[in-house]
């Protein structure tokens, strides 16, 4: 399957499926450079009105970051590789939002391809919160504090669940709302299916494991991954996953 066939299938999915999920995907650029949002907001599973409820896709290439929109504000869950600002303030534009709409910045983890933006978000957005793990918050660079979150912590209506593994301080983001998981690198995508960390770039796979089993938990319909496509099969493939992980 090729990436364009996935990301078609996940969108087409998604607005077929999912409530209140709004994917934006710059992979879908019109020729002015305006991103395609596709997908429509409905209700939440739970039967309550979530039409200000929108997730925009930010497509890095290799890896994605995401915008968490409600109500006219946003969350910015990871920054992608250096320079990647401007597909993110792209994402927010087509979502009806600006820089001042970001009330809050967190990063899954520390490496590069995922917080190697956050100086540049963090100057674009001066009244954002910046939020990560703590135990990777000393390897990251930003022109102001970054403030600790721990297991069961919420960053607008985002969950926080503590997934070490693939690195000390790694987070997963949950939004009970859209039952929708933000993943980090916890968890990859490959091909429609959802799959364990990367072990070449995890080094402690014992832990990471155990995290997959948290999530697994969970049990989300959608899974957002920062590697891959996202995941439409949700709680069933991840239960399968865990299960294989920890045999």
């Amino acid at each position: 399957m090729t990436a364009d066939r996935t990301r078609r299938t996940f969108l087409t999915d998604l607005g077929r499926t999912t409530a209140g999920l709004v994917v934006v995907g710059l992979a879908g650029c019109t020729t002015t450079g305006d991103p395609v949002v596709e997908g429509a907001p409905s209700t939440s599973p739970g039967g309550q009105a979530a039409a200000g409820d929108a997730v925009g896709l930010v497509d890095l290439g290799f890896v994605a970051a995401y915008v968490v929109q409600r109500d006219g504000r946003a969350v910015v869950v990871d920054t992608g590789v250096e320079g990647s600002e401007d597909a993110i303030e792209a994402v927010l534009q087509g979502l009806g939002l600006g820089w001042s709409a970001v009330a809050d910045v967190v990063l899954t983890h520390s490496h590069g391809d995922h917080a190697g933006s956050l100086e540049a978000v963090a100057q674009a957005a001066p009244d954002a919160a910046l939020w990560a793990g703590a135990a990777d918050i000393p390897s990251m660079s930003a022109p102001r504090d970054i403030a600790a979150v721990a297991d069961g912590d919420l960053v607008g209506d985002l969950r926080v669940v503590a997934t070490p593994g693939h690195t000390p301080g790694h987070i997963s983001l949950f939004h009970p709302g859209l039952e929708a998981l933000f993943a980090g690198d916890a968890l990859t995508g490959a091909d429609g299916a959802v799959a364990g960390p990367n072990r070449e770039f995890t080094p402690d796979m014992t832990t990471a494991v155990s995290s997959v089993q948290r999530l697994a938990d969970l049990q989300p319909r959608q899974i957002l991954v920062g590697h891959g496509f996202p995941v439409t099969s949700g709680a069933a493939d991840l239960t399968a996953l865990a299960e294989r992980l920890a045999g």
